[in-house]
């Protein structure tokens, strides 16, 4: 009979920044649930569980850590029979550290400090926290353990050091946010680190939204032959139960509900549901409101709110001008009755003539442009967050990523709002997600989806007019700005040489006004916000 068996418990949970009460709560919660429903030997809990992550410059707050103490002492004096290895920011010595602390029996047993800080991308580690020096290993039925916290477990000489400690399983936990490449990269990284170390590692992520970032559980078990054997699923907040036996060279894959990988639209689809889903919640609105176009940036927008909020919490103003064609109207109607939401059209004409007779004088003589044009979008931005301030709904914005890129977004109109969930999500992808939301339940007019875009803020107007066409422009801002090609790079793929230098100059120009949008869900490696950070005034040109 083996006897190198261990019981664990995989704390997938959706916390919150900052509400250390509440954290705290749900700590106890698993702890008692992993014990008395499961008799585990152990839960894993995600990086820094007590704050959250990340807490950001609430770790400069001297009292921050007191709070943080409290609910340490709480939690400890609530841990019985099972071994805890829980994450928290801790102040020691005037320094502060990213800790993990192995707790049982009403004791902390001992505390392991994060050696790898991040400091790339979304990452701000260095900022705060003080790199730990050595390494933390336990017993554990017998089985000798080790703890790592998230970036550790990349680098190969930290494992390495570990595997030469004799240690089986190495205890792994994360604060890891999505994008739409990350699951092939960490099951790539934890099952090569696993095979070249000859450990187990337990890998146990946090889930949910947390302003742009969105963390996707996807908490796994990899042996030590580098194989997957426990996946959790995407998204979704559980305790999951595995009981491993160490003495088979060759482990079951262990189930746990549908641990299928998701196509890629589904996956982004999920992470903007989950990132609206919580920001909203998180922060206390009554729900959502959005102004329905007819377009397919909106209508992909509402459907996302629906799903996440529930109709019965999303409300919809359709605010026609002058410009709007008949059928903008019918879509946006037919699309709010398909979803059941509440709905209301609201003529924008008054307000936008009276803004134009209050400027008449000072516009004499002067050419009709996109001032006019930006009127009106302005005029739909204080309808939408006056009734925000009446009902407590929170104002969605609709722009793509596409359009923030080169600018194609007014200031103060459509750009008004509080959260954008399509924010880092390029036109081209926004219309694949409409599709595949389609295909699981109507939701948007197919005639939105198949319509030219178009703004209509002038006669016959379309995007076309002013960019090139998506399929064109998509490809073009993914090279420059996700991987940050040369221009003279992606000239030679076979791109015009002036539309490319057009695009890249919409770009650099349009930095102003990205830094005043709201934030959204990131769902790729370089968001604009906390991935790309470029100055607003700058004078530098990349052109031969």
């Amino acid at each position: 009979m083996s006897t190198k068996n261990i019981h664990i418990i995989i704390a997938q949970l959706n916390l919150t920044v900052g509400d250390i009460k509440g954290n705290t709560r749900k700590i106890i919660e698993s702890i008692k649930k992993a014990n008395d429903h499961y008799s585990a030997d152990i839960i894993q809990f995600p990086e820094l569980t007590i704050s959250s992550y990340p807490p950001e410059d609430l770790l400069l707050r001297p009292a921050f850590y007191d709070y943080v103490k409290q609910a340490l002492n709480e939690i400890v004096m609530a841990t019985k029979d099972i071994h805890v290895l829980l994450g928290y920011p801790s102040l020691h010595n005037d320094k502060i550290y990213n800790a993990c602390s192995l707790i049982c029996n009403g004791k902390i047993i001992q505390t392991y400090y994060k050696q790898n800080l991040p400091n790339y991308g979304v990452f701000d580690e260095k900022r705060y926290f003080t790199e730990g020096t050595e390494l933390s290993l336990f017993e554990i039925n017998g089985i000798k353990a080790a703890i790592s916290i998230c970036e550790d477990v990349w680098i190969p000489e930290f494992t390495g050091a570990v595997a030469r400690t004799g240690a089986k399983i190495l205890f792994n936990m994360n604060a890891s946010p999505y994008h739409k490449h990350k699951l092939s990269q960490r099951e790539n990284i934890i099952s090569k680190r696993a095979s070249n170390s000859d450990m187990y590692i337990v890998y146990t992520n946090l889930v949910g939204g947390q302003d742009e970032l969105v963390f996707d559980g996807n908490s796994m078990i990899v042996n030590n032959h580098g194989e997957v054997i426990f996946h959790a699923p995407q998204f979704e907040d559980n305790l999951y139960s595995v009981n491993l036996d160490l003495s088979f060279t060759t482990n079951h894959k262990f189930t746990s509900g549908d641990n299928s990988q998701l196509v890629e639209e589904e996956s982004i689809y999920n992470a903007l549901v989950l990132g609206v889903k919580d920001y909203i919640n998180k922060n206390n609105f009554k729900g959502a409101i959005i102004g329905l176009s007819g377009g397919i940036d909106s209508a992909l927008t509402l459907s996302v709110a629906v799903d996440a909020l529930g109709a019965e919490n999303v409300e919809v103003l359709i605010m026609p001008s002058r410009y709007t064609a008949d059928m903008s109207n019918e879509d946006a109607c037919e699309q709010a009755k398909m979803l059941g939401v509440e709905y209301e059209i609201i003529s924008i004409e008054q307000p936008f003539e009276a803004v134009l007779n209050v400027l008449e004088n000072r516009f004499k003589d002067l050419q009709v442009d996109t001032t006019e044009e930006n009127i009106q979008a302005r005029c739909r931005g204080v309808l939408l967050m006056a009734v925000s301030n009446k009902s407590g709904k929170l104002v969605l914005t609709t722009g793509n990523k596409s359009e923030m890129a080169v600018g194609y977004a007014t200031l103060y109109g459509d750009m008004a709002g509080g959260y954008a969930p399509l924010k880092d999500v390029w036109k081209t992808t926004v219309y694949k997600l409409a599709r595949w939301r389609n295909t699981k339940s109507p939701s948007i007019p197919m005639r939105v989806i198949e319509r030219p875009p178009t703004a209509e803020l002038r006669h016959d107007q379309l995007d076309q007019d002013s960019l090139p066409d998506y399929h064109v422009l998509d490809p073009i801002l993914e090279q420059y700005i996700e991987l940050d090609s040369h221009p003279e790079k992606i000239i030679s793929q076979g791109y015009d040489a002036d539309t490319v230098y057009k695009v890249i100059s919409l770009v650099d120009r349009n930095e102003y006004k990205r830094r005043q949008a709201a934030p959204g869900v990131r769902i790729t490696e370089r968001a604009f916000g906390r991935d790309r950070r470029y100055p607003i005034t700058s004078g530098y040109i990349e052109k031969d």
